[in-house]
């Protein structure tokens, strides 16, 4: 029987082995064609991914990976494995597009505030609050971020360096003495945020300090989270630290108004602005949700940097050499005691290598969202309005197109001039991180402090991440033992 349907098949397509020849022919035809008019009419080709469900789409797995020790980056890196370097996905109701390129950054960046406008899920926007610099429109945007940069002027950077030094050198002198390991993550907030708190708010009670870190890290730890009122989750225990955050500030605001106190800090100089026009001031809601803004932004960004600097030095010895190099000579034409100055970084030229190579290899900020506010195109894939457009720079930083073996730790790679947009941990244009070289300065004062004073040991190499962090840090912590290099040349 297989044999009769065999011979019929074969006497079918000998009998119309013209009509088949000319049918495949026209649909190979047809295909090229369609390719040849997409282009010549500019139309574009459809973007790999899927949405999953109405509304919830993929949520439940990215919070899932967000969730797990692998961090939610994996959550990128899993549908590129599924679909390519560019896909789309649907978090939190809204379709997201992943950019995997300089060029597709670049499109981005360049047309802030005219095609693209800040994005954030909600649970991020509900947390900083919606005047905050990170949600306010396009209209707004420009007048805040140029009354908050005050604190990041050359002049207030100086005299930060300096402040910042005296007591990063005191609490490390006072671990080392100690003896005990001590987890870098928890060092570097503490340090950070008491120093942003000072300089902000010239806050310097510890039990008030404190209190106000509590209430900044359930805000931060509700930035990735489902938005649900429900008592118990991270949402929830956001809003309320939140609720919390804008009471304490609010009270110092009363007292600053009344008199009762009045130092020459960040703070000081915004009220002092009360009776200015109002394109020349920010309202109390602004204040406040900037404050809180500033707060998470300058804390767990830098303590997550200077964590990973730690683990990638101890990882890559001869990089540590050549940074404890150049640290010690700067340390011995200092006079004893003396405190850094903005010259004295300005000399630190491998340190700041070091610096962006452990900002690229770290990507504190994964990656860069954007929403399109008209149909746009972007390396020829359609944009619809509304969409959420994600410039990911851990998959730019990573590409080994533009930097050779990405995956090593090495400083001198920055010896050269890098391709435009292809290192972007600040990101880029009118959004420029604010606080860009106060990160730079804090990690270069910390790592010049570590290095020329003190060796270590890492006491945990377990690499797995935190889970619940919205920005990748190691779980361990990155504990470390210190010892002092003065005394361990007085001990040979």
């Amino acid at each position: 029987m297989w044999n009769l349907l065999g011979e019929e098949l074969v006497m079918v397509v000998q009998n119309y082995y013209d009509i088949i020849t000319i049918l495949f022919l026209s649909i190979g035809l047809t295909y090229l064609a369609s390719r040849a008019w997409k282009r010549a009419t500019n139309m574009r080709e459809d973007i790999p991914g899927r949405l999953g469900l109405p509304l919830i789409g993929e949520t439940f797995s990215f919070l899932s990976a967000t969730n797990s020790t692998r961090g939610c980056y994996d959550f990128v890196r899993l549908r590129r494995l599924w679909h390519g370097r560019w896909f789309k996905t649907r978090l939190f109701g809204k379709i997201h597009i992943f950019i995997p390129n300089p060029e597709g950054a670049r499109t981005i960046f360049a047309n802030d505030f005219d095609l693209f406008n800040k994005g954030y899920v909600k649970s991020m926007a509900d947390a900083v609050g919606k005047k905050s610099l990170l949600c306010v429109p396009v209209e707004n945007h420009k007048r805040i971020r140029r009354l908050l940069s005050e604190p990041f002027s050359m002049t207030s950077l100086s005299a930060f360096i300096t402040k910042f030094d005296k007591m990063l050198c005191g609490r490390l002198q006072k671990l080392e003495e100690k003896g005990k390991s001590f987890k870098v993550l928890d060092f570097s907030m503490k340090m950070t945020f008491d120093a942003m708190c000072d300089m902000l708010m010239s806050i310097t009670e510890d039990s008030l300090l404190r209190q106000i870190e509590k209430d900044c890290t359930a805000v931060s730890d509700a930035m990735l989270s489902f938005p649900v009122m429900i008592p118990g989750t991270r949402y929830y225990k956001g809003i309320m630290g939140r609720k919390r955050l804008m009471e304490t500030f609010r009270d110092i605001i009363v007292r600053r108004r009344t008199g009762e106190e009045s130092p020459g800090d960040f703070l000081q100089s915004m009220l002092q602005r009360d009776s200015f026009p109002d394109s020349e001031k920010l309202d109390d809601s602004e204040i406040m949700d900037n404050l809180l803004t500033l707060i998470i932004a300058g804390q767990t960004t830098t303590a997550a940097a200077m964590m990973w600097s730690v683990k990638f030095l101890h990882d890559n010895r001869d990089a540590q050499d050549i940074l404890r190099d150049e640290q010690l000579s700067l340390a011995k034409i200092k006079p004893e005691g003396a405190s850094l100055n903005h010259e004295d970084i300005n000399n630190m030229l491998y340190g700041l290598k070091v610096v962006k190579e452990t900002l690229r290899m770290s990507n504190v900020l994964l990656w860069f969202p954007r929403v399109a506010l008209n149909d746009c195109t972007i390396e020829g894939y359609e944009i619809k309005k509304g969409w959420h457009v994600n410039i990911d720079a851990t998959c730019i930083h990573y590409d080994s197109d533009l930097f050779k073996d990405p995956l090593k730790f090495n400083p001198q790679r920055f010896d050269e001039m890098q391709k435009p947009y292809s290192f972007i941990p600040f990101g880029s244009g009118p959004r420029t991180c604010l606080g860009m070289n106060m990160a730079k300065v804090t990690m270069l004062v910390f790592l010049h402090r570590l290095t020329s004073c003190y060796t270590w040991t890492l006491d945990d190499l377990d690499t797995c991440l935190e889970k619940k962090a919205h920005i990748p840090r190691l779980r361990s912590g990155c504990p470390i033992t210190l010892k002092s290099i003065s005394k361990s040349i007085t001990e040979a």
